[in-house]
């Protein structure tokens, strides 16, 4: 029987922001400002954060940059396979945890460390290379284009459900190789199981099920994707080491991505001086996209690292089988690196963003090729876009990994779709349904074209910014 037993929903001491004098992670104050609830807990401990997880679990919550690169870098101290973790051995972890998806082992190369997390990743970061990157960022051009085709005409939209929550699994699910029709159930499913819902463990069975019968086709039938290359790969991976690979990588790139683009356009759309450093050149759309990597990273907070032994972190004494979780946020704020955090960064790559260490993100070039060409294509389009409420009127919802905004309004002069919206998915061959082509560049993509788009940039951010 767990010895953190947790309140019925009825009880008000289910919603309360501590028990025993710890701060929940979970509930209406993580939700609502999880920075705010970040630097109390720095106030309160210091760089290193006795913390509870869903199911009232103890866990350590890093907030300091250094001693998250700490953590990230040494596996030999900080374990990433979560059967270390104390409270799963001992039965303290219920069993439909929302939680699950995270704690639960499989084979795959971010549940392991040494040589075995070598040979994993080997074969995905290996397999991830063989994409062209102009290819990619074809992919992302057309389904871009497609979206706003969508929104175009009306004049309004909510760039979060027609635009960022979109275009990332559009893109990965041809380079992962699934077949189109199940892209927008993935979106709603990758959603639903990264929020830790009572529906999350479901979401999980939808993901893995779609994999599993990519991965039975691509043995017959290999192409040009991420899992016939990982079938492929001399590290020999298992059908089930590659489906979880397909899993990781779907998901985490649409999370991370889907957030970084929503971010992105938040902070364009209502920082005038993030707004006036790009239409003055000082910050190319790159750079504004590493700005906001720091100060609004996708995801918050990683779980988790497993202590392999007792141990000392940032003044906190860690037993080994403790669960600590890396706060990519609160260490991208940490005053020890950022004293003043209006100052800008410009230049300078050392967020967490992506984590850090033998586990750093493997797909984050892809996804900053997508957030990066996606913007750029929604501005040249719509360049008068302006936000149509007030930015307090923005809302979040929280999670313990993340801060997902809930809807970006938006206003534009509506203008008609010239070629009738012709941005459809890549054909795909017969006999392959789910064969990932990259699609040839759009006709319109003359030369002349291209040159004009370029002379264009320049006017679209001194549109937005009302000065055209």
């Amino acid at each position: 029987m767990s010895t953190n037993p947790v309140p019925p929903p009825q009880c008000p001491a289910h919603n309360a922001a501590t028990v025993g004098g710890l701060h929940r992670l979970h509930g209406p104050e993580a939700q609502a400002d999880p920075m705010g609830l970040y630097e109390k807990l720095r106030a309160e401990h210091g760089p290193v954060a006795p913390v509870l997880v869903s199911g009232d679990l103890p866990a350590w919550l890093v907030l300091g940059h250094r001693e998250n690169l700490d953590v990230a870098r040494t596996p030999s101290r900080f374990a990433r396979d979560p059967r270390g973790w104390r409270d799963m051995r001992e039965g303290r972890v219920p069993a439909h945890t929302p939680l699950g998806p995270m704690v639960t082992w499989v084979p795959v190369c971010n549940f392991t460390d040494g040589p075995v997390h070598e040979r994993l990743r080997g074969a995905v970061v290996e397999s991830l290379q063989r994409f062209d990157k102009r290819g990619i960022r074809r992919y992302v051009t057309r389904f871009a284009n497609q979206l706003v085709d969508r929104i175009a005409g009306d004049g309004h939209a909510d760039l979060v459900s027609a635009f960022s929550d979109q275009l990332p699994m559009l893109v990965m699910t041809q380079l992962v190789g699934a077949p189109d029709e199940h892209g927008p159930r993935l979106v709603k499913a990758a959603r639903d199981m990264l929020q830790g819902t009572e529906t999350a463990l479901e979401s999980d069975r939808y993901v893995t099920a779609t994999l599993e019968a990519l991965v039975a086709e691509r043995k017959v039938q290999p192409a040009r994707d991420l899992a016939s290359w990982l079938l492929e790969h001399s590290a020999n991976l298992s059908d089930t080491e590659v489906l979880m690979h397909l899993r990781v990588v779907l998901i985490a790139a649409y999370e991370t991505t889907a957030n970084l683009i929503a971010n992105t356009l938040r902070t364009v759309l209502t920082d005038r001086r993030f707004r006036a450093s790009l239409s003055g050149g000082h910050l190319t759309l790159p750079d504004a996209l590493e700005q906001v990597l720091w100060d609004d990273p996708p995801i918050n907070t990683i779980i988790g690292r497993w202590a392999t032994g007792d141990t000392m972190l940032g003044g906190q004494q860690v037993r080994a089988g403790d669960m600590l979780l890396l706060g990519l946020a609160a260490g991208n704020a940490d005053p020890q690196i950022r004293p003043d955090p209006a100052a800008s960064v410009h230049g300078n790559r050392s967020h967490l963003a992506f984590s850090s260490g033998p586990h750093e993100c493997p797909g984050q070039d892809i996804g900053r090729a997508i957030a990066d060409t996606g913007i750029e294509v929604l501005l040249d389009r719509l360049p008068d876009l302006q936000l149509a409420v007030d930015q307090s009127a923005l809302r979040w919802r929280g999670t313990l990994m993340s801060r997902h905004l809930l809807a970006l309004p938006v206003r534009f002069a509506a203008r008609p779709v010239q070629d009738g919206g012709a941005y459809p998915y890549p054909e795909q061959p017969s006999g392959h349904p789910g064969h990932a082509v990259v699609p040839p560049p759009r006709p319109a993509a003359a030369p002349a074209a291209v040159a004009a788009a370029g002379r264009r940039r320049p006017t679209w951010w001194r549109r937005l910014l009302g000065l055209d």
